[in-house]
């Protein structure tokens, strides 16, 4: 593409992690994570603790980035931050200090959509790992977020369908709740659905119309269930913990790859791209694979590192935008409710 080397610092703060990584040339150098254990006790994101613990993270994250990329700032060619959705705190941090470095270093400055990133990560220089072709559907699964997106280019996106009330990563994590698992639950039920049986109970699915998708009533399903077996057996939960996650992981797969169906139905479109939190599930990874045999799909799953919140998604999505000159004005504001 270019015979410059262009190095790009990105920052990710949307929600309770603290990320930076530096990119060369679409090639990871170094991808940073720190997580904020404080939220645990509180089961779930408490936005003013998100955005101090990212105050005091984001100088030595950004510091250990460059560090371990082997990179001085004087070599940076410009700097990439998420702009947008997430947590107005978190985001302001994450904002600023982007904005800072790139007035002091006299480097572009290039915003970042969170979403479009978690697409986008499936682009990243990486051995072994293919990137889906254009136009493919992406199907983006976290704690915040259920999408379903057409993609025709790196920045040509449309959603065609998304959740009308909490995401996927809520339904595990609220269900994971009622069974007295810690937050964030998800990791646990997946661990637990492999020693279960997925078709021990049974759970209704929400109907909802086209591609879009609805968590609220399964989450109330399972907490009816969950009330009325523990009234009549109070050691319910404790004698089924695998069955119950085997269970509700089950539903929660087959709500998402039955969308996937329709969409690949209506577009026509049979590569499929997943990203986002969720999608480490190794259960969803499971059911796409499988989904290669039976409807003659063609799956993406980006490595394990890329799936959650981090600064490499935000790297490659900088890097692409400084190829096309695309850069922010310092007057740029960090928004939580940005559209793809």
């Amino acid at each position: 593409m270019t015979s410059q080397n262009i190095y790009i610092l990105a920052i990710e703060s949307s929600c309770d992690d603290t990320a930076a990584a530096v990119m060369l040339n679409g090639k990871i150098l170094s991808n940073i994570v720190a997580s904020q254990k404080i939220h645990e006790e509180y089961g779930g994101v408490v936005p003013e603790l998100a955005s101090r613990a990212h105050q005091q993270n984001i100088v030595p994250v950004v510091d250990q980035a460059l560090k371990k990329a082997g990179v001085l700032k004087s070599q940076l060619s410009a700097i990439a931050f998420t702009r947008g959705p997430g947590l107005m705190g978190s985001l302001l941090v994450g904002t600023s200090f982007a904005k800072s470095l790139a007035f002091g270093l006299d480097i572009p400055l290039i915003d970042v959509n969170h979403m479009q990133a978690h697409i986008l990560a499936h682009f990243i220089e990486e051995e072994h790992f293919k990137k889906p072709p254009f136009p493919f559907l992406a199907m983006t699964i976290s704690g915040g977020h259920t999408q379903i997106v057409n993609v025709d280019s790196y920045f040509d996106m449309t959603v065609i369908g998304e959740t009308i009330d909490d995401a996927v990563g809520e339904a595990f994590d609220k269900s994971g709740k009622l069974l007295g698992l810690g937050y964030p639950a998800g990791p646990e039920i997946d661990k637990r659905a492999k020693l279960g049986n997925p078709k021990a109970f049974t759970f209704t699915k929400p109907k909802v119309e086209g591609l879009n998708f609805s968590f609220s009533g399964f989450k109330t399903a399972v907490l009816y269930f969950i009330q009325k077996q523990v009234k009549e057996n109070p050691a319910f939960i404790e004698d089924n913990l695998n069955d119950i996650c085997a269970s509700i992981q089950y539903t929660i797969i087959g709500i998402l790859i039955d969308k996937l169906k329709l969409a690949t139905k209506q577009t026509g479109i049979k590569h499929i791209a997943i990203g986002g939190g969720v999608s480490a599930n190794s259960g969803i990874r499971q059911a796409l694979k499988d989904g290669e045999q039976k409807f003659g799909w063609t799956t993406y799953v980006p490595k394990f590192e890329y799936t959650t919140d981090n600064a490499a998604m935000i790297a490659i999505v900088g890097y692409l935008k400084f190829l096309e000159g695309d850069y922010a004005a310092q007057d740029v504001m960090a928004s939580s409710r940005l559209k793809i």
